[in-house]
């Protein structure tokens, strides 16, 4: 017999609660929600920290347009309580909170940030050639490899969006219809199967909230987390791992769900025009206090 000790175990930090919960669905729990700390493998930056606050909740038998008009209905109580306003002020822009909030499809902003029509159809190799017309890259090597379509449409696609459609959103934008590629927990859109039921919301340049109608067919889930595992194999870090738990928690049944992540930092950093994301996190990580001794012994050591 084998014995462990509890210390050589693998030590595995949480992205997200999400799957936790809608265990709580099927279960029985209608409403359900978390105030959360997750943990992503990903770069600090004034408006990212990789260890994050969320809020993040689901309500059975609602859809993801219902919790488009409650999240409006949220921010605009967050800044008539907080503020006395349906405005607020954020790095000297002015960002309205009144409903109702722009709608965009994610493809329709596809083809607004590159001038020509973007379809779930559009080969990536053209749709590469048009984003490279288009500018604003990074020349490093790996996203030249997406821009050429090496890595795929989904790849490419998430690009394009970051670096062009991304910096224009200002006003609060709900950008719907996400490609199924980049959404392998939602449910598919009726009548369009390369789509889903989702949105992201966007203001000021940066994402506040995700959520989407949850996909509750278990084959279906079950295919999904297959393909996101071959894209892991194939170096995609961020692609979701087999989870076969969740597929039987699936198996006894998931009513109708919506779910979403609301980024309690970023709220944060919006609500109290905060240009970094260390101004609002209690104990920010930041590099050691050194002496005075210590500073001049490594400007010593670094003189020519």
């Amino acid at each position: 017999m084998t014995h462990h000790n509890a210390l050589d175990m693998p030590l595995y930090l949480r992205v997200a609660p999400e799957l936790y919960l809608k265990r709580l669905v099927v279960g029985g729990l209608d409403r359900v929600y978390e105030i959360n700390r997750n943990f992503r493998n990903e770069g600090v930056s004034t408006q990212h920290n990789p260890e994050f606050t969320m809020l993040e909740f689901y309500q059975a038998y609602a859809d993801y347009h219902d919790l488009m008009e409650l999240t409006e209905e949220v921010f605009l109580h967050l800044g008539q309580t907080l503020l006395g306003a349906d405005t607020l002020t954020y790095q000297g822009e002015t960002v309205r909170l009144a409903p109702p909030w722009r709608r965009l499809p994610f493809f329709a902003g596809l083809s607004e940030a590159l001038g020509s029509p973007v379809t779930p159809d559009t080969d990536a190799r053209t749709l590469g050639a048009a984003a490279t017309r288009r500018g604003g890259f990074a020349s490093d090597h790996k996203t030249q490899a997406i821009l050429q379509g090496d890595q795929g449409a989904a790849a490419l696609w998430k690009e394009i969006f970051d670096t062009l459609v991304e910096p224009s959103l200002i006003q609060p934008t709900f950008v719907i219809d996400f490609p199924i590629e980049l959404s392998p927990l939602s449910k598919q859109k009726a009548g369009q199967p390369r789509l889903v039921d989702r949105f992201e919301l966007y203001v000021c340049r940066r994402e506040i909230a995700n959520a989407y109608s949850e996909l509750n067919d278990p084959i279906d889930q079950r295919r999904r987390f297959e393909d996101q595992a071959a894209e892991r194999e194939r170096g995609d870090e961020e692609a979701h791992w087999m989870d076969e738990d969740f597929v039987r928690a699936l198996e006894y049944g998931l009513p109708p769900t919506a779910g979403e992540g609301i980024g309690i930092d970023r709220l944060a950093m919006l609500f109290t025009d905060a240009a970094s994301i260390r101004d609002v996190i209690l104990f920010p990580l930041l590099r050691p206090e050194r002496s005075g001794a210590d500073t001049a012994e490594d400007e010593a050591e670094h003189a020519p």
